[in-house]
């Protein structure tokens, strides 16, 4: 077999779908979804919890993780439960927690999707702190602690799409993303917004590795109005608990809209630009990986359709496939936001 240095490795050579599928995946995938659907079975009282005062759902008791820092279980002690309606819940099947934290692309752990829940149990999210940066009154380091203080907690249930035509519909918990924009006051000139993920090579083995495909940091942007909707959120926790590792601890973007590679991990640096950002994936195949990323089924992806997903968990006797919806069935909520612009050249 002809091994290539990544120098050698032309941009077209690369696929995160062909990763996605080969071999070694695929064997893994059969096993876990298999034991997926067993936990599904078995989390009825999470997946149907009861609405009011209490969240939609849980992390199983076994599961649970330990508060990064004892002022996390403050925050954590009181959250707003999600609606019982659109566009903040669902009212579809939850993805089991188990699905949720171990099936992800963060490619700073490995290229597998069971990577980052195998490889990131020596990262950590404590210390903390992100920088705010360019066209703000407000330009600083700030630590986590003094990020979330000011913001009450709330779940929220979307629907995520990944651009490999797989979804699921996760219970986020955090804050909306505008809230936190307006602390740190844009001036007129900040048109887009721009996020880096950490860099930690000593606890992150993807970024070690020679057969790396991603030019580090992980970079994506939003354009100002997309980043003010109220349906932007950051996240902090996932079924009523605190981030693990591998959903992107301590803090992430969730932009439910748009294909799940927009909504960055292990956010360090907000940075509020004139002009557009460059996007890692949009830099690295501009062709197949656009700045915008709306969920459109009427364009599809170079190598693959966008018309219909692969619902999780899933087995080999089961494998639910179900339409893909514009802008992932959120578009009375954001397709304003596009008016007049060509959904298919500006993907």
């Amino acid at each position: 077999m002809l091994i290539k240095k990544p120098s050698d490795i032309n941009p077209s050579e690369i696929t995160p779908e062909g990763v996605y599928r080969n071999r070694r995946q695929f064997i893994s995938d059969s096993g876990k979804l298999l034991l997926g659907a067993a936990a599904a079975s078995s989390l009825p009282s999470i997946a149907n919890a009861q609405t009011g005062d209490r969240l939609k759902a849980r992390a199983p008791a076994n599961m649970r993780r330990t508060p990064p820092a004892a002022w996390w279980a403050d925050k954590f002690a009181d959250i707003k439960p999600a609606p019982d309606s659109e566009p903040f819940y669902t009212g579809e099947t939850l993805t089991p927690y188990e699905d949720v934290t171990r099936y992800n692309n963060f490619y700073e752990f490995g290229m597998d999707k069971g990577d980052p829940s195998s490889n990131s149990g020596s990262y950590k999210a404590d210390p903390w702190s992100v920088e705010i940066a360019g066209e703000v009154a407000k330009p600083g380091v700030y630590n986590l602690e003094d990020i979330l203080k000011p913001h009450d907690l709330e779940e929220r249930v979307y629907r995520l799409r990944c651009v490999e035509a797989w979804s699921m519909v996760i219970p986020w918990v955090g804050f909306s993303l505008a809230d936190l924009i307006k602390r740190f006051e844009p001036t007129s000139k900040a048109k887009f917004v721009e996020f880096e993920t950490i860099v930690d090579p000593e606890t992150m083995p993807g970024i070690r590795s020679r057969f790396a495909i991603v030019r580090w940091p992980y970079r994506e942007g939003l354009r100002m109005d997309e980043a003010m909707n109220p349906l932007t959120f950051m996240a902090v926790g996932v079924y009523g608990d605190y981030l693990p590792p591998q959903n992107g601890a301590p803090m992430r973007l969730v932009v439910p809209w748009k294909y799940g590679f927009k909504s960055i991990k292990a956010i360090v640096k907000i940075n509020f630009r004139e002009t557009m950002p460059n996007t890692t994936w949009n830099d690295l195949q501009a062709q197949e990986y656009g700045f915008y990323a709306n969920v459109n089924p009427a364009v599809h992806h170079p190598r693959w359709r966008q018309d219909t997903e692969r619902r999780l968990p899933q087995t080999l006797f089961s494998r639910s496939r179900i339409e893909t919806r514009p802008f992932n069935g959120y578009g009375d909520q954001v397709a304003s936001l596009y008016k007049g612009m060509d959904l298919a050249r500006f993907y």
